[in-house]
């Protein structure tokens, strides 16, 4: 790991003396030219506050660019989301780090910023309605069997607390995508599966909500 992230990385545990914590460690990929972490707010509130905290220990004069990716879900449109950002951002003190001003686009400025909203910054969704297309590309029969799979489930022999997570908003897709995953790497997270399976080839690239994700990705990262 390039030595300049180190000063993101924790060096106390157990995280607020909880043990059941997840430590906010975020995940580096780098190559020749590229050196990028990837943190996770571990919750829509806490996305300007990560920011916050990292620039706490990194100068965003050292950074080229720091980009925002989060779900539009299904209880504010990717304009409502995006604007309640912006606001969170400013309220927050960010020296040098001026937000965009429209969504989906990445500004030139010293850092550059931008902030993308899922599926594709104009439709209410999630990250799982990306993969849903992708899946009816490449995996269609895992697909219909997945999606028959979640609709046959009698739930009436679930508690309320069992369909906690399946009754979100996205909670029925994202019951799909992991049924699919399961039998492309059974017994594995889904970001294993992502990582290794035909989620995204030369076809997919070619979708809208892809293409759209990729040309900010090469804004952040100066491509």
């Amino acid at each position: 790991m390039d030595q300049f992230w180190e000063k993101l990385i924790p060096k106390g545990y157990p995280v607020d003396d909880d043990l059941t914590k997840r430590v906010p460690v975020p995940s580096f990929v780098q190559n020749e030219q590229l050196s990028i972490a990837l943190h996770s707010a571990i919750g829509d509130t806490r996305i300007a506050q990560t920011i916050e905290e990292s620039l706490k220990f990194i100068q965003p004069s050292q950074l080229f660019s720091v980009g925002i990716f989060a779900d539009a879900d299904y209880r504010e449109t990717p304009q409502e989301r995006f604007n309640k950002l912006i606001t969170k951002l400013s309220d927050i003190d960010l020296p040098n780090l001026l937000p965009p001003s429209q969504i989906g686009q990445v500004n030139n400025h010293s850092p550059r910023c931008g902030i993308f909203i899922a599926p594709n910054n104009r439709e209410q969704g999630t990250l799982e309605d990306i993969l849903l297309e992708c899946a009816k590309i490449n995996y269609p029969d895992l697909l219909n069997l997945s999606q028959t799979y979640i609709e046959s489930i009698d739930r009436n022999q679930l508690t309320k607390n069992d369909l906690e997570d399946f009754k979100k908003p996205a909670g029925e897709k994202k019951a799909i995508i992991s049924s699919i995953s399961s039998i492309l790497r059974p017994g594995k997270a889904l970001q294993v599966s992502l990582q290794d399976n035909r989620w995204l080839d030369e076809k997919i690239l070619e979708l809208e909500s892809i293409k759209l994700i990729k040309n900010f990705l090469e804004q952040i990262i100066g491509l």
